[in-house]
């Protein structure tokens, strides 16, 4: 199992950064999480999109699904001129207005996800959890085999995530704010509660992401680092982990 980060800038992409979008892939089969704006022109550095056929989104905030949109008709065209004959799926939070802006264009179907949904697309199974955000969010687990990858998306901190994340292979964690900021109103964590998350979750590794325009980085990764687990990265677009 792969993970290409193809963007993890918090609430807007810089030049050449995209927003929140991640390729999960195996044996030539692939899943994208997430779709923020600048994902769909950068993934295709790595896979056609035409070989992308589920997308699964984890809320609808922008930086998270902007570029779905041009996605489904991508595949509109992409069907039509005979480049593709599957449908593109598109997984989210049930939502009646993003199930028709999904289903309006030709070729594309939506299926809704909650915390008890479980799904199993390709070699990959996927489970959920609710998450503590201003929107219905999900942190997403994906496993194949004895591997597995868990993204929190964005949330608040709550100890639910530590059983969550439990001996991920990888945790991809939002590290929104730095130390002595407050997240819970506007539900994001602080680098110290992402670095106790990935202490307490015992996890292999760890990608900090969804980061911030502003500030040093560096002191997010050290902050982070200071809670005990010493598998932790800055995320970048492009990075590639194997597992």
């Amino acid at each position: 199992m792969k993970c290409r980060v193809i963007g993890m800038w918090g609430g807007f992409p810089k030049e050449n950064g995209p927003c929140s979008g991640y390729l999960i892939q195996q044996d030539e089969f692939n899943v994208l999480i997430d779709c923020g704006s600048g994902v769909l022109t950068n993934v295709q550095k790595y896979v056609d999109l035409n070989n992308i056929n589920h997308v699964l989104l984890s809320h609808y905030h922008y930086d998270h699904f902007s570029d779905i949109g041009a996605y489904l008709f991508s595949r509109l065209v992409n069907t039509k001129i005979g480049k593709t004959d599957e449908a593109l799926h598109v997984y989210g939070p049930d939502d009646e207005e993003m199930k028709h802006r999904v289903e309006e264009i030709e070729y594309c179907e939506f299926s809704s996800i909650d915390k008890n949904s479980e799904l199993h697309i390709g070699p990959f199974r996927f489970t959920f959890m609710r998450n503590s955000h201003p929107i219905e969010t999900y942190s997403i687990k994906i496993e194949s085999g004895h591997k597995k990858i868990v993204y929190t998306s964005d949330t608040s901190y709550t100890s639910k995530l530590i059983e969550f994340a439990a001996d991920a292979d990888l945790l991809i964690t939002e590290s929104s704010l730095y130390d002595g900021m407050d997240g819970s109103a506007s539900g994001h964590m602080t680098s110290s509660e992402t670095g106790r998350l990935a202490y307490q979750s015992k996890a292999k590794k760890v990608i900090l992401t969804h980061l911030p325009h502003y500030g040093e980085l560096e002191e997010l990764l050290a902050s982070a680092l200071n809670e005990g687990n010493h598998a932790i990265e800055l995320a970048h677009p492009g990075m590639l982990i194997e597992l």
